[in-house]
């Protein structure tokens, strides 16, 4: 196969499809983003099934959740706001924003989110006025690839450009370096070494970097609702969710507590030195995240580290022996495992997050259970985070959701912390170019130099 001729093949699809749907209105624009998200809606035990049964990580039950939440709640951050033509005139400035579309987007996707991510960047990329195509991960190509033909077959409904939307059938390593390189706009969701590669493409790059969200518990919270909030973030999806909930940083005099509530919660506590190392090394084998534990259970993980469980374990919490790079523990576990540190004061536990987050997942969340204001905001001053999750399960809640104002997405930007080019959600605002008019201001007033420099 030649690539260049391959991908070259894909690019002039789009091109032209795209030119087509560049005509049309904003009305036929978000009926076509509609029917992306209703179909992904309909379909969500089907797909939710046929990801877990390709990729064999995560569960079915909250995939099918994931597949409608996502759904709906990103077309509903989308529908009435504009996005094609004139979308703002400000009398005060005299600037009118004009919204044009970018072209081509290419969008990387990872295995561990095989349906919502292909979907979110479908509805992303038409809202703006462009054509897709998407690179799906070697282990979720089936699922992938589904994914497209219902949302192509809704599309096709409303008479919509062929190939507005598409999907290489063919997954390689060249292949996506020469789609990445021919597009207008990347968009990398996935693993660090494609995201990294989408930044030297030499096109622009919106990527997302590594999760370890830490989570403090404060003092004066109420344990019974805060572990439950805990342990359904940490065990949703098993724990697949970069921004799944890692650590419990807790104030050592609640700690006995705290751990009792998560037993109630169906959580496996474990402090003993050698089974935790037992885990550990289940977990970390050489200091690296076991690819075979990624998106799997806590029976399974339990199984590795040759440790026996209660079947209803839903959560493992094992005592970390150090913060930051004193323990493999502190870095990101893409399964339901938490790891335990104690505090003395606020501070303490802000300097342990502080730590956790240098060693791995700069930039990317921190999940906050607090009614202290002050603390919650001088833990958001000092730490390196793009985003604050506040008593809320963080791994349904980062990414959006109904009940704060994170802009809905399956790409979370970590910012320069992360080698990111943003620092917030991922959303149709970021696919499209924005020409602005500026209007004479007759009346403007020029400030006297006394006025000007004095204040």
């Amino acid at each position: 196969m030649n690539t260049v001729e391959y991908i070259a093949g894909y690019m002039d699809r789009a091109r032209k499809a795209q030119k087509e749907f560049e005509a049309w209105s904003q009305e036929q624009v978000d009926e076509a983003v509609r029917l992306i998200a209703k179909v992904v809606y309909d379909n969500a035990e089907y797909l939710a099934g046929m990801a877990v049964a390709e990729t064999e990580m995560g569960n079915v039950p909250d995939k099918i959740l994931k597949n409608r939440g996502k759904a709906g709640i990103i077309w509903n951050s989308l529908k009435g706001k504009k996005s094609r033509g004139i979308i703002k005139r400000d009398a005060q400035t005299g600037i009118t924003e004009i919204a044009k579309p970018i072209g081509v987007i290419a969008a990387i996707t990872p295995c561990t989110n095989p349906v919502v991510t292909p979907m979110c960047n479908a509805m992303f990329a038409l809202k703006g006025g462009n054509a897709v195509v998407i690179t799906p991960h070697h282990r979720s190509f089936k699922t992938s690839e589904e994914t497209v033909r219902l949302i192509n077959e809704e599309l096709q409904k409303i008479g919509a450009p062929e190939n507005l939307v598409q999907i290489i059938d063919h997954q390689s390593r060249e292949n996506t370096r020469e789609l990445i390189s021919a597009a207008d706009t990347v968009v990398a969701t996935g693993g660090m070494s494609m995201v990294k590669a989408a930044y030297s493409s030499g096109k622009p790059a919106l990527g997302v970097g590594a999760g370890n969200v830490q989570c403090i518990i404060d003092r004066g919270v109420d344990f019974r609702e805060v572990v439950p909030k805990i342990v359904s973030g940490r065990s949703f999806d098993y724990g697949i969710i970069c921004s799944g909930e890692q650590t419990v940083i807790v104030h050592e005099e609640d700690l006995n507590a705290v751990m009792e509530e998560f037993k109630k919660n169906s959580g496996y506590v474990v402090f003993d030195e050698q089974e935790v190392d037992s885990f550990r090394k289940a977990l970390f084998p050489n200091g690296k995240m076991n690819p075979d534990l990624v998106g799997q259970s806590t029976a399974r993980v339990a199984e590795l580290a040759g440790s026996e469980i209660p079947e209803d374990t839903r959560v493992i919490l094992l005592r970390a022996a150090g913060a930051g790079r004193e323990d493999f523990l502190s870095k990101e576990k893409m399964c339901p495992v938490l790891s335990i540190y104690t505090y003395k004061n606020f501070d303490e536990a802000v300097d342990i997050a502080e730590a956790n987050l240098e060693y791995e997942g700069a930039g990317h969340s921190v999940s906050l259970h607090s009614h202290s204001e002050e603390h919650i905001e001088a833990a958001a001053l000092r730490l390196k985070a793009s985003r604050f999750v506040i008593n809320q399960p963080s791994s349904t809640s980062a990414g959006g959701s109904w009940f704060n104002g994170f802009s809905p997405t399956t790409t979370l930007g970590c910012g320069s912390w992360g080698n990111n080019s943003i620092s917030e959600n991922l959303t149709y605002t970021h696919l499209i170019n924005v020409s602005r008019i500026g209007y004479l201001m007759k009346d403007a007033e020029i400030p006297s130099e006394d006025i000007l420099w004095n204040n």
